[in-house]
């Protein structure tokens, strides 16, 4: 919406819409004219019929009001440059979950990882998923296996009566 403006564009052509069928247009006329659906253009005219101009004005939009405000919001990936590790945790990635954490923090508000996601989204952000590897993960030993067995385990042909892998 621009500055200075009260209505929303969709507002003021839901009102132009039921100006030009009081003026005597067709329905199909004022649906081209509009660049919409005459279906739209007919459930615009019912809500006009019904309730006047009045009805065709923007409404609240349903749900709870955000808990964190726009400056809170943006202040998100500011916050998230500086890095998992400047916020106690081990490792450079951000998951949902300590995003969640870092919001709860800082601003005293508290929301699901699920929830996080969306407003990573929002903010063209994307959390990211940890590797899992075990703990008792021994580097040396698989580095091992990797350039002296396996390279003798692909070589094998395959046994009598066992297909083959082409």
């Amino acid at each position: 919406m621009r500055k200075g403006r009260s209505k929303s564009w969709k507002e003021e052509r839901r009102k132009r819409a039921w100006t030009l069928y009081q003026d005597g247009w067709k329905q199909k006329d004022i649906a081209e004219a509009l660049g919409v659906t005459k279906g739209a253009v007919s459930q615009w005219i019912k809500m006009g019929r019904e309730g006047g101009e009045a009805a065709l004005k923007d409404r609240p939009k349903p749900g709870a009001p955000r808990r964190l405000s726009i400056a809170e919001r943006q202040r998100i990936p500011e916050l998230l440059e500086l890095g998992a590790e400047s916020f106690g945790f081990r490792g450079e990635v951000w998951t949902c979950s300590r995003v969640a954490k870092v919001i709860e923090r800082e601003f005293g508000v508290k929301y699901h990882p699920a929830h996080v996601s969306r407003i990573l989204k929002d903010l063209n952000w994307t959390p990211q998923k940890p590797i899992r590897r075990a703990k008792q993960r021994r580097e040396a030993e698989i580095q091992r296996w990797k350039e002296k067995r396996w390279p003798e385990l692909k070589k094998r042909p395959p046994k009598k009566g066992e297909p083959s892998s082409s």
